[in-house]
């Protein structure tokens, strides 16, 4: 794990750097043989010797935004709760765990990825929602990864589903240009918007992101400080 910040539009990895940033971790494990399956069953039917990196990274982002339900109450945040394996086992997650996956999924395959994390306006959280999170400006993860020669910001993170239920169009990704939120939701409504940018790191910066939970979310934590609060669907609030 780093703790130091790196710039995402930076120079392209050198060769020595590759195999860092291809490689399994405590949170990143996907040698793990759940992370495995989930990445077989994501490119099942591609075949990976003729397959350029773009495609295999499109696969995999449908896969973790479509195939993860988005869901911010009772969500796991210990050092197991945010490993790529237990959020598959899990099912669920949100901004944080499902960037986890992603970022791991493409290092299965030989891409180079690394944690993002942003503080964004969300324009479009329920009420119960924002008296948890304390206002509508919420800490973020997304995933950097390195296709074709350049850095790219890909945030899998919202279900096809759950844009359906708040009306916004569902984030795609092309695997050539960025897949960030749209800052406009499908009836022209502001929807979300990136305020202060916290940089990437190679792996899950655990104190970091629980240190901004804490200091930012408090109440959306529970009593132990290592998971959200539980009793509440954010689908259901949608209505």
């Amino acid at each position: 794990m780093t703790d130091t910040l790196t710039d995402t539009v930076s120079a392209p990895p050198a060769p020595e750097d590759l195999d860092r940033l291809t490689a399994a971790t405590d949170f990143l494990d996907h040698e793990h043989g759940t992370v495995r399956a989930f990445v077989d069953k994501a490119l099942d039917g591609i075949d990976r010797e003729k397959a350029g990196q773009v495609e295999l990274a499109v696969a995999l982002y449908y896969a973790v935004r479509d195939g993860i339900h988005y869901e911010v109450y009772g969500a796991d945040l210990s050092p197991e709760g945010l490993k790529a394996s237990s959020i598959i086992t899990g099912g669920k997650g949100f901004c944080l765990h499902k960037s986890v996956l992603y970022a791991a999924a493409c290092r299965s395959v030989g891409i180079p990825a690394r944690l993002h994390y942003s503080d964004v306006r969300n324009h479009l959280a329920s009420d119960r929602l924002r008296s948890y999170i304390g206002g509508d400006v919420f800490f973020h993860g997304l995933v950097t990864v390195y296709l074709e020669g350049r850095w790219l910001q890909v945030t899998p993170v919202f279900n096809k589903l759950l844009c359906r239920l708040y009306g916004m169009t569902p984030l795609e990704f092309d695997g050539r240009s960025d897949s960030l939120y749209h800052p406009f939701d499908a009836q022209g409504r502001q929807s979300m918007e990136f305020l202060t940018d916290h940089g990437d790191f190679d792996d899950v910066p655990y104190e970091f992101v629980l240190d901004n939970m804490r200091r930012k979310h408090p109440k959306f934590l529970d009593a132990d400080g290592t998971g959200t609060v539980s009793g509440g669907s954010l689908a259901d609030e949608a209505n």
